[in-house]
């Protein structure tokens, strides 16, 4: 799977779990037993937007994907691409927590908010990293995959040759206009 699909994927995954475990706190919060998780809870989601929008104000890769890319080996084949595998084996934490905060959320609601805020955190702070990735690798000339490892390893990416992009010569380059010829 190619690290700039694995990115995206990644924060809509977020997104979406964050999505979930908000309708599952409104759904415990239902009953009436608990007034006051949703204003504490709303504040909280408000104040995780704030702190996700801060943490992704950047442009360019972050240091950890920065080290992730300078780290990547140099193959000359596609690594097997496996999207759905790929995306079990690495978000599978997050699958874990948005599971295990939802099913709490039947009993104690506070737990798939605070759970939320952290999701909405996650999803804003990554939600450039993808465009930056896609920057270095036009500028590189190179593609970057997710390589198969076991789920409880870190991370590694593999390397492999891409199409560069001349868009800076093209946009440096002068302007030239047709010539009429002459009758």
């Amino acid at each position: 799977m190619r690290f700039v699909d694995f990115l995206r994927t990644t924060v809509l995954i977020s997104a979406a779990a964050a999505s979930a475990l908000a309708a599952v706190t409104a759904a415990g919060v239902a009953g009436g037993a608990h007034d006051d998780v949703i204003p504490v809870a709303a504040g909280w989601w408000a104040a995780g937007g704030l702190i996700g929008l801060w943490l992704g104000r950047r442009a360019e890769a972050s240091p950890p994907i920065a080290t992730l890319l300078a780290g990547a080996r140099t193959q000359s084949s596609l690594p097997e691409v496996n999207p759905a595998r790929t995306v079990l084996n690495r978000l599978w934490p997050l699958l874990l927590c948005t599971v295990g905060a939802g099913g709490l959320g039947v009993v104690a609601p506070q737990i798939p908010a605070i759970a939320t805020g952290f999701a909405i955190i996650w999803a804003l702070a990554w939600r450039r990293q993808s465009s930056s990735v896609t920057a270095i690798e036009e500028r590189d000339g190179a593609r970057f995959y997710v390589a198969p490892t076991s789920p409880l390893h870190a991370i590694r990416l593999v390397r492999t040759p891409g199409f560069r992009t001349n868009l800076r010569e093209l946009q440096d380059a002068p302007v030239s206009r047709p010539v009429s010829p002459r009758a």
